[in-house]
Parts: C-alpha cells; sequence; structure tokens
C-alpha cells in the first residue's frame, strides 16, 4: 500500500492498491490505510455517500473487492457542524490538548442536551470553548462525551475531541478498566457509619417504577445491569449508636458504571448520600437533630453530596497514565467541615 497524497484544500486523498490489497473489501482496506483517525463505520458511510473512486468510477459498495493496482481517490468532506449550538458558559479546564478536554464539572451543569435541557449544557460549552479545535467525531464537529456525571454531582471529567481519542476512551469506560489504567474514585458524605470500613456492593440495577431513578432488582429481569461499588470510610462522624446523629466520608470506587450506581448502593446498604433528594428521602429528617451551623447547611444543600475527585485512564495517543483530581466544591466542604464538630 502506498502512503496517502492529500490536497489539504480539497479534502482529496489518493491511495494506491498494492498486492497485498487484492481480494480485500474496499471498506476494510480503506480504513487500514487511512488510519487510526478513520473508523471502519465512518469508512462505510463515506463510501455508500459516492465519496470514494476507484479509478474514475465512484464506488459506492464497502464490500467491493480490491486488485493489485488499484487507485483510490476519497473526497473528506469538512465535517458537519454540531447540531447543539456553542454557548460561553464558563468551564473549570484541568488539563486540554489536541485529543481530549479534562474539566471540574460543577453542580447544575447537565453533560448532554436533552428533554428539558437543550442549552446550557456541558456540550454548548464545549463546542465554544473548543472551536475548531474538535476534529470531528463520526464526522461531526462535537464533543466525544465517553462518560457523564449527573446534574447535581460534581468532579473530573473527560471529554474526547477526536475520532481516535472518542474509540480509546470510550472502549476504556466501556469495559470499565478491566484491560487497561482506567480509574475512577467519588467522595460521598453519606447518613450513617458502615459498619465495615471497606466493603462491596454487588447488586443489579434497573428502572425503579417512574423510569427516571434506578432501583435494585432481581438479577433475571429483563433491565437488570450488573453493578458492583467498593467503598471505603475515610472518617466517621458523631455518636455511633440508635440515637445519635452519625454519618460518614466514603470514597467510593466503581467496578462498572450504571446510572445513579454510587446513590443506589449506598442507599440499599442503608447509607444513603446526604441530600440526596431522589434515594435518600427517608433520612433527611435526621439532619433536624444536628446542631447548627452545620443543620441548616445540611438542610439547605439542593443536592447530592456526592463529587468525583479522581479520574486516571491512559492517553488514547501517548499511551501515558494521566490522573487529575478535584478538590471538594466549597458548599460541599463546608457540610464536611460542620460534621467534623459533631
Amino acid at each position: 500500500m502506498n502512503a496517502p497524497d492529500s490536497e489539504a484544500d480539497t479534502g482529496l486523498k489518493v491511495l494506491q492498491a498494492d498486492a497485498d490489497a487484492a481480494g480485500q473489501r474496499l471498506d476494510q482496506w480503506l480504513a487500514a490505510a487511512l488510519g487510526a483517525d478513520f473508523s471502519r463505520n465512518r469508512v462505510q458511510t463515506l463510501i455508500r455517500q459516492g465519496a470514494v473512486s476507484i479509478g474514475g468510477v465512484v464506488s459506492d459498495q464497502p464490500k467491493r473487492k480490491m486488485a493489485d493496482g488499484d487507485i483510490a481517490r476519497i473526497d473528506l468532506p469538512e465535517p458537519e457542524p454540531a447540531e447543539p449550538q456553542g454557548e460561553n458558559i464558563p468551564l473549570d479546564v484541568l488539563y486540554e490538548d489536541d485529543s481530549l478536554i479534562v474539566i471540574n464539572k460543577p453542580a447544575g451543569l447537565v453533560v448532554h442536551p436533552g428533554a428539558g435541557n437543550w442549552t446550557g449544557t456541558l456540550v454548548n460549552a464545549l463546542i465554544h470553548h473548543c472551536g475548531d479545535s474538535l476534529s470531528g467525531i463520526g464526522g461531526v464537529r462535537r464533543p466525544g462525551i465517553v462518560h457523564r456525571l449527573d446534574k447535581e454531582t460534581t468532579g473530573v471529567m473527560v471529554v474526547a475531541k477526536s475520532d481516535i481519542a472518542h474509540r480509546a476512551l470510550s472502549e476504556a469506560f466501556a469495559d470499565h478498566g478491566a484491560s487497561g489504567e482506567l480509574e475512577r474514585a467519588y467522595q460521598a458524605l453519606v447518613w450513617g457509619i458502615p459498619p465495615r470500613m471497606t466493603g462491596k456492593v454487588d447488586a443489579h440495577l434497573g428502572r425503579a417504577a417512574d423510569r427516571v431513578r434506578r432501583a435494585v432488582v432481581p438479577e433475571g429481569r429483563d433491565d437488570a445491569r450488573h453493578a458492583v461499588t467498593h467503598f471505603t470510610v475515610l472518617e466517621k462522624f458523631g455518636e455511633q449508636d440508635l440515637k445519635g446523629v452519625h454519618a460518614a466520608s466514603v470514597e467510593c470506587r466503581l467496578e462498572t458504571g450504571r446510572t445513579h450506581q454510587i446513590r443506589v448502593h449506598m442507599a440499599h446498604i442503608g447509607h444513603p448520600v446526604i441530600g440526596d433528594p431522589d434515594y435518600g428521602q427517608a433520612l433527611r429528617t435526621k439532619a433536624n437533630r444536628l446542631p447548627e451551623p452545620v443543620q441548616t447547611l445540611v438542610k439547605s444543600f439542593p443536592r447530592q453530596a456526592l463529587h468525583a475527585g479522581l479520574l486516571a485512564f491512559l492517553h488514547p495517543v501517548t499511551q501515558i497514565k494521566m490522573s487529575f483530581e478535584a478538590p471538594l466544591p466549597a458548599d460541599m466542604q463546608a457540610i464536611l467541615d460542620g460534621l467534623r464538630n459533631l
């Protein structure tokens, strides 16, 4: 296979097949020839759109067989603009290069546009912030979301800026780091003190009755998804008895990544996250027995006290392990300080 020639002004690439290419499918050969920036799915889309010609004749069949000496011309379109519009929303950027961006997400920021949140999201902010440095994910100039944090959960997130980064990071998050260096650690403030300093919650999750929340469900249910959370008690607060108000700071590490996983799992073992409006309502009255000023802080806290403090992963291009940490947000730190006085 000869190296591709390109004409930057037109987006044209010219490739010549050699003897090794003979008999290969057009999409298979092109995906290998164009390199890691082009997934096979994207190559197939380009072929079906008529962007590839062999010997001057448009070839729109991905399964066409190649022959030694075939000359392929690929007319690469400019990446299409993302449907969401860029918005000048401030971002706390921890790191950025041509492949990815790492941010410290604040509370209240929805990650992706959707029903009821078509604007003001992280995606809108990233389109504005990154601009032309987004090389295109699947042919569209947009940020590649590879994992999410709930709207009211704070902390470290990584977002892809290129196809190659998107595929590599998506694979890492899909297998939850089993085959790589992915690490995710969250800090949560929970009601009660777990009986053990370390533990594991292994419980399948599925949809609750309202279809927005999640619940622990039997393994055999159709929508059941395996979920495992490991927790470590970092600090204990208050009296450890039936009448006293007690709480704990715990670190949670994910072995899987399901919607609301930490929040549901901690509530399942009797230690819901403080402030959680969906899974901690049963224990909200505990705040009435706290001394001031922490009582007011907890009762007025409008969200779950959950923070993604650590994220580590292999850089998709350099293969160097990168690790990022974000401190607790000020409102959650204030509650932690108040609990320390119990």
